[in-house]
């Protein structure tokens, strides 16, 4: 979405609210005390409850602050600072610094951007793909493989390119199930799970659009029909963790699923027009606010001292996707008050947030896994107010 349609957007939020508020001030005299007006009901967001451009940057800032290791070039698991986060969050959290260069345009965040595949570089083998000690799951391979693409979109340096598409061959060709389709998880081949799937279409569908190489694309959708068949409720657009032999699918709850389901289907309907692959983003975004939100709306509280604090920031580059590429803005509301519960509750001593948007955040030790999703939505989506 460009820079005049978002103005454009805003300015329609803001008329709304003005004729709500009317609205409401009316009925308040009017009608008993004990009507609710359904109009006001619908938007909980306003302006004057947003957080700011300044926010934003506070959030990551603080978030680099207590987390980010400048000589190892990657991040800490928690304040403590004793040891550095699962492999496969570093690719995530490297995610979060793009989306704030791409906020930004900052030199200095061009070379945090950098700092972090360096980072990786030197922490990982060189990203050496067949180093099975640093390596020992295909989907932990992926995250890496759709970040190196995005950080090539980002910066045009080929040896990010070169990195992705080595790292991509290298699931595939292991990964990959030829006789009853679809992408084992683990290197022994136990199970195969939403968590490989749906990134592999992505960053067949990232390669794709870089190289041109229908190959990519016809990978993506063989890739998501699989996934489509033995993952996804398509009654209610649940997403399935995994699909064990000829078990039925194990239906467990995770927004990082949802996310991918959701960035797999909006980047294959942008590529081919398919109004099925876009029916299947929504039910599967409509899934995760009326099923997996609470009664507010506000997202799940994952990560109980575990890497799965990490999965709304997943998520919230997913959504971003379907709202801003497919103009699906019937979720913008939803996904403002989540930002501003979980900046509204963050540790105001320390600038940090949350895993649970509902209550404050904790004051002692906190895991990077539960602080980065609010930043990760806060530098995807731009602030009502600037």
């Amino acid at each position: 979405m460009n820079k005049l349609n978002r103005i454009v957007k805003k300015s329609l939020i803001k008329y709304s609210v003005g004729i709500i508020l009317l609205y409401i001030t009316v009925c308040s005299i009017a009608c008993s005390e004990k009507m609710v007006d359904p109009m006001a009901a619908s938007l909980s967001l306003t302006e004057e409850q947003s957080y700011t451009a300044a926010d934003a940057t506070a959030a990551f800032n603080a978030f680099n602050t207590y987390y980010y290791n400048p000589t190892a070039k990657l991040y800490y698991s928690n304040t403590d600072q004793d040891d550095i986060g699962a492999i496969w969050t570093q690719a995530i959290y490297w995610d979060i610094a793009m989306h704030r260069y791409i906020r930004t345009g900052d030199e200095v965040d061009l070379s945090l951007v950098h700092d972090i595949y360096q980072g990786g570089y030197d922490q990982y083998d060189g990203y050496n793909w067949e180093n099975t000690t640093e390596w020992f799951i295909y989907d932990d391979i992926m995250w890496w493989v759709i970040a190196l693409a995005r950080a090539y979109e980002l910066t045009e340096n080929p040896v990010y390119l070169e990195k992705s598409i080595s790292g991509f061959a290298r699931v595939w060709r292991d990964s990959y199930d030829p006789v009853d389709g679809g992408m084992y998880w683990s290197f022994d081949h136990t199970g195969k799970n939403a968590c490989i799937n749906y990134p592999t279409v992505i960053a067949a569908m990232r390669l794709y659009h870089i190289t041109g190489e229908v190959d990519y694309l016809d990978k993506a959708k063989d890739i998501y029909a699989w996934s489509k068949e033995n993952l996804f409720n398509n009654s209610n657009g649940q997403v399935a963790d995994h699909k064990i032999g000829d078990n039925p699918p194990g239906y467990e709850d995770y927004t990082y699923n949802q996310g991918t389901c959701i960035g797999a289907a909006v980047m294959l309907y942008q590529a081919t027009d398919s109004s099925a692959y876009l029916d299947d983003a929504v039910k599967a975004a409509d899934y995760t606010k009326n099923e997996m939100s609470d009664a507010s709306g506000i997202l799940p509280a994952e990560g109980d001292w575990n890497e799965q604090g990490v999965l709304k920031s997943i998520f919230a580059h997913y959504i971003h996707l379907l709202i801003e590429e497919a103009d699906q803005d019937q979720y913008r509301a939803w996904i403002y008050d989540n930002i501003n519960s979980a900046w509204r509750n963050r540790d105001t001593a320390r600038g940090i947030m949350h895993r649970d948007y509902t209550a404050p955040c904790p004051t002692g030790v906190v895991q990077s896994y539960e602080s980065s999703s609010g930043v990760a939505f806060m530098q995807l989506f731009d602030p009502l107010t600037e």
